[in-house]
């Protein structure tokens, strides 16, 4: 049997309090993380200058375009953890959790080799101005050396929240956040170093997370200690975490290859159009990052209560997300409207900055709430099963949109409102695609239990198709 934490109990009892407090860990490491991101950007925008500013926010894309397809898999592994835990299985717990820190070492130095060889030659196509282009190239390699480290940690961190706990990694990321920020400052301020300052503390601070995640897993009891002796990957495993997370990762990929596409046009109007975008880019990102907790914990109760046989409860997790996702919206994004100049001028002084970031951040906030239907609705779909639906809606809804627009209208007409518009309309049609094939996704289960045995509670899905199966 599986010790559950009974303050943690997602497959009783009610909801809304526990996946509050579930998603409030991650939230608050989620803007841990965006805010030690950010400290990069305001320490060289501040001390070295916009073209330093610039140089780093030009590469934000390109670097989740070469990483995204396989951190997806980590959505893999917190639904299969999920799923085994909710069926009390301990042993598949335990073939999962070491299959996926195999994964994530294999993955980390694959991703590290493709963005040290692709990361030159991809500025290039992306036509990233001259002035800033040796800069992004160094921060780029750096960068890629700290992958490995990285891609650990968030497979540790899936495993840990697919079992309810989501306040370790949380306080993990305090511990190395601020290790990254002590070094931003001593390396940029003290030793004068540029954008090779801040990707040297930032891969400093990947191998500490690293290191104690694993410590954390090594140290725990029960069903998901790591054992380093015993890694190895078990190919059934690696089977399913690959069904759901390769979709995920596509998906994932899918949208840094637009918002690469995104990113070009956002490099023809110049280096300080750059800037103003990658300074509005993280302040929206507050909101984002924020709501991305919903995600995981749909992805979690959602994968728990179907381990559980308990499918009843997935719809009560789907209103309370909506809910979340709505109130959210409303408080943080207009926070932002309303003091986006006094955050903006964190990153930089420059007037000229600050008046076009103002401009992108009033046309993100003002459907922001759809951009987070797309995100979180997938959660729930895969944390069923499904998967490979929720990554074509992303492509037709999202990718494709995106490419078509900037292929006419943007074309025809060139200018930065026209360019930004294309984030919301994505938004819209791929968060209405997404809620469409969450009702699919309950209809079908609810249909095959029926067929297989009685009431949505008492039998699993069996069908490969729609359904991970043990």
């Amino acid at each position: 049997m599986i010790l559950k934490n009974q303050d943690m109990d997602m497959c009783s009892g009610p909801l809304f309090g526990k996946i509050l407090r579930f998603s409030l860990p991650i939230m608050a490491m989620n803007l841990l993380q965006l805010l030690f991101n950010a400290a990069d950007m305001v320490v060289v925008g501040q001390f070295s200058g916009s073209k330093a500013l610039a140089a780093v926010g030009a590469t934000g894309s390109l670097i989740n375009l070469i990483v995204n397809l396989f951190m997806g898999l980590s959505v893999g592994t917190s639904v299969i953890v999920s799923q085994d835990f909710g069926a009390d299985q301990p042993a598949e717990v335990s073939r999962s959790v070491h299959t996926s820190i195999s994964i994530s070492i294999i993955s980390g130095l694959i991703v590290m080799v493709m963005g040290l060889a692709l990361c030159e030659p991809l500025l290039h196509m992306m036509g990233t101005p001259e002035d800033i282009f040796d800069l992004s190239v160094l921060y780029m390699k750096i960068y890629f050396i700290g992958i490995p480290a990285s891609m650990v940690y968030n497979f540790g961190a899936a495993i840990l929240r697919a079992v309810g706990d989501s306040r370790r990694p949380m306080y993990y990321l305090v511990v190395t956040g601020i290790v990254n920020v002590v070094l931003n400052l001593f390396f940029v301020i003290v030793l004068h170093m540029s954008v090779d300052g801040v990707a040297w503390a930032t891969v400093i601070s990947q191998y500490l997370s690293m290191l104690l995640i694993l410590v954390c897993l090594y140290r725990s009891d029960g069903a998901i200690r790591f054992v380093p002796r015993r890694m190895r990957i078990d190919f059934h495993k690696l089977k399913l975490i690959v069904k759901i997370g390769l979709p995920a990762g596509m998906q994932s990929l899918l949208f840094s290859i637009s918002n690469v596409l995104i990113q070009s046009a956002v490099n023809s109007f110049g280096s300080t159009m750059v800037a103003a975008s990658s300074a509005a880019g993280n302040i929206e990102n507050l909101v984002g990052t924020t709501m991305n907790a919903y995600y995981n914990a749909a992805i979690t109760f959602t994968g728990q209560n179907m381990g559980a046989k308990k499918y009843d409860r997935i719809d009560t997790i789907a209103r309370i997300c909506t809910v979340l996702i709505f109130v959210t919206w409303f408080l943080l994004g207009g926070i932002i409207l309303i003091f986006g100049k006094p955050l903006l001028g964190i990153y930089t002084s420059e007037p000229d900055v600050i008046e076009l970031g103002m401009l992108r951040m009033k046309i993100m906030m003002a459907v922001y709430f759809t951009c987070a239907t797309m995100n979180v609705f997938p959660g729930l779909s895969r944390g069923m099963g499904y998967s490979v639906l929720p990554m074509l809606c992303t492509l037709i809804g999202a990718c494709l949109m995106r490419i078509v627009w900037l292929a006419t209208f943007f074309a025809w007409y060139p200018t930065v409102i026209m360019l930004f518009l294309c984030y919301p309309i994505s938004w819209t049609l791929a968060g209405l695609g997404q809620v469409g094939i969450f009702f699919y996704a309950r209809r079908q289960i609810r249909k095959r239990a029926a067929l297989e045995g009685g009431s949505a509670g008492e039998k699993p899905m069996s069908d490969e198709e729609v359904l991970v199966t043990k």
